[in-house]
């Protein structure tokens, strides 16, 4: 790409065109560089609304950025500042999330598995080795290039990495999402790049068989599960699984960081480097299966929790085990967040109340979603015996205006998504 002209206006450089994702700080659209004509996704951040240590973190996320170029890593093209805006200049991937994509096709075994880890691992080896440890790896955060066969994976979103010079471990905060947390952060111990590798192991995990290796309502459950790295490989979907994506797993989930295998030995392990020779080619319908249904809770729960944010009626705080509580505005009542939400936390956010400021993570997209794989509307059964329904833009519980906002508030507190029950109590139903 061209270096951009010595100019300090984004119009001067950019047309802006269609919007591709918002958030409750932050707006994504389209743009085109008037100099080139290529396209790129701006992300546009209020930065009326950013506290001095807000704007202290967007600056490190843009320097972050701005060294890491990789072939499977989101590259940030420019970064402007103007009075009350911070735009953000990425590639535009066009391609949707790797995990949509995967249930999308017709054929999926545990090398297309072996396919897709590898090319995370490089990306994060290629993090690690500059120096930077991204913290919030998830499946929210692992894109596709384009919608062509085969198109690269990315890996996005690093508003919560951080600098960390060489195999150094410290206490950095408190920072990541619920599921895919390493042992050493929910102890609160000094830690470091191996982080990154433990949520590898989770995200590979979930590959093979569409569910995540530790998941429990209760947060503190959950976190308790990860001290210790109780899973399993439960039958029958795991006994076709090769004994070496198994080993890989074991060695990336191992508990003791400074014996969890890093990036770079990952990616000699024979299941990456030999996968024609290791890995299985038989097609693994069930886990396509579970997958669909694991991706169909994340994405309503992130969306219904994106708009609450979004509109204000809600604010996010944390509980003393660190589990999400969305509280409504004006009223004492609260909502936990059951513990397969997508959403990030960082020790900022659990010290004080960001609704009305803060670095927007509600929506750092900068994909341009495939068609196919928009959410289509669904409702979910909640206690109040008032489905609640869920369009991409908006979520409403009961009676709705045209635009689908709730009339009364009070019928837009959300029961929390727990699971699959078919039953009105509050659990995830999609009809």
């Amino acid at each position: 790409m061209a270096a951009p002209a010595a100019c300090t206006r984004f119009s001067d450089n950019y047309d802006l065109k269609e919007e591709l994702g918002k958030g409750a700080f932050s707006v994504v659209r389209r743009c085109v560089q008037k100099s080139t004509g290529l396209e790129f996704a701006a992300k546009i951040i209020n930065t009326k609304k950013l506290s001095a240590r807000d704007f202290q973190k967007l600056e490190r996320e843009a320097r972050i950025c701005r060294k890491l170029q990789h072939p499977n890593i989101v590259r940030l093209h420019d970064s402007i500042q103007e009075e009350h805006f911070h735009y953000l200049v990425f590639d535009l991937v066009t391609g949707g999330e790797l995990f949509e994509d995967i249930v999308a096709r017709e054929f999926y075994s545990e090398a297309d598995a072996s396919h897709c880890i590898q090319q995370i691992l490089e990306s994060v080896h290629h993090c690690h080795s500059n120096g930077v440890v991204h913290r919030d790896l998830k499946p929210e955060n692992l894109l596709l290039a384009s919608k062509a066969k085969g198109a690269a994976v990315k890996l996005a979103d690093f508003g919560l990495a951080i600098e960390v010079p060489g195999e150094q471990q410290a206490w950095f905060g408190f920072a990541g999402t619920p599921g895919y947390l390493s042992p050493e952060v929910l102890k609160k111990e000094p830690y470091g790049k191996p982080v990154d590798i433990w949520a590898c192991g989770v995200i590979l995990y979930i590959l093979l068989v569409g569910y995540p290796p530790f998941w429990d309502e209760d947060q503190h459950r959950l976190y308790a599960q990860i001290k210790i790295g109780a899973y399993d490989y439960p039958s029958p979907e795991w006994d076709t699984v090769t004994a070496e994506a198994k080993s890989l797993i074991n060695e990336m989930l191992t508990v003791n960081p400074s014996k969890r295998i890093t990036a770079s030995e990952a990616l000699k392990h024979p299941w990456i480097c030999q996968r024609e020779r290791v890995a299985s080619m038989v097609h693994r319908q069930e886990t396509v299966d579970c997958l669909k249904k694991f991706n169909a809770r994340r994405k309503l729960k992130g969306a219904i929790l994106t708009t609450m944010l979004a509109t204000r009626n809600f604010s996010s705080k944390y509980d003393a085990h660190g589990r999400s509580i969305i509280t409504k505005k004006g009223d004492g009542s609260q909502v936990k967040e059951s513990t397969d939400s997508s959403t990030t936390l960082e020790d900022d956010d659990i010290k004080e109340d960001k609704v009305k400021g803060g670095v927007d993570r509600s929506s750092t997209v900068i994909a341009k979603e495939p068609e196919g794989l928009l959410l289509k509307q669904q409702t979910i059964i909640c206690k109040r015996e008032s489905p609640l329904k869920l369009n991409t833009n908006y979520v409403s519980c009961g009676d709705s205006d045209s635009s689908g906002k709730a009339e009364d508030p009070e019928n837009s507190l959300y029961i929390p998504l727990t699971g699959d029950s078919d039953e009105a109590d509050g659990k995830l139903t999609i009809l």
